[in-house]
């Protein structure tokens, strides 16, 4: 499970990668956003329909690796505000690497609320999904339908085939100091 967790995990983070750090192609590129909530505020004045497609496409852009990370940690037993705290930080630094990586790709900039957003969508997910990814995880397994073992049969040797017109060898006798056949 994790192996196939790895996978998925490192397909998804070059997906991401290939969708936020391609070059861009604009005349003019905002500068660089270092204002907490300036892009959520300029959103939320553009409209309800707006806002609702920008936030939701930052919360969406990591939110998988809610489910995702804890999949391939070794403590999904574990408490959860544990997982939470392990998931969420892992999230905000994968969003870090990815807004510094940014801002050295021509026609991209960093954001700090893109930073937040998509952090915050890595801990909704995982605060939604890890009830029940630990319940189906961590269930124990039903064997299935018990199939009859086969016992052994004792196995009665019975009498020693022997070949007719084959007699015994001759055997030392050690206290005669002659052979005998018996």
């Amino acid at each position: 499970m994790r192996l196939a967790a790895f996978v998925t995990v490192t397909v998804y983070l070059g997906f991401v990668a290939w969708l936020t750090l391609r070059p861009v192609t604009a005349v003019w590129v905002s500068p660089p956003n270092v204002e907490l909530f300036a892009t959520i505020r300029s959103d939320l004045a553009r409209g309800p329909g707006e806002a609702a497609r920008s936030l939701g496409a930052g919360l969406a852009l990591l939110a998988p690796l809610g489910v995702l990370l804890p999949v391939l940690g070794k403590r999904l037993g574990g408490s959860r505000f544990a997982s939470a705290a392990r998931t969420v930080f892992a999230g905000a630094m994968i969003s870090l690497v990815i807004e510094l990586l940014q801002s050295s790709v021509p026609g991209r900039v960093a954001n700090i609320d893109a930073l937040l957003l998509s952090t915050l969508g890595v801990g909704l997910v995982h605060l939604l999904a890890y009830a029940p990814l630990r319940s189906l995880l961590l269930r124990p397994r039903r064997p299935s339908v018990p199939r009859p073992v086969p016992r052994p049969q004792a196995i009665s040797p019975g009498p020693t085939p022997r070949a007719s017109g084959v007699s015994l060898a001759p055997r030392a006798d050690a206290r005669a100091g002659r052979l005998s056949v018996r």
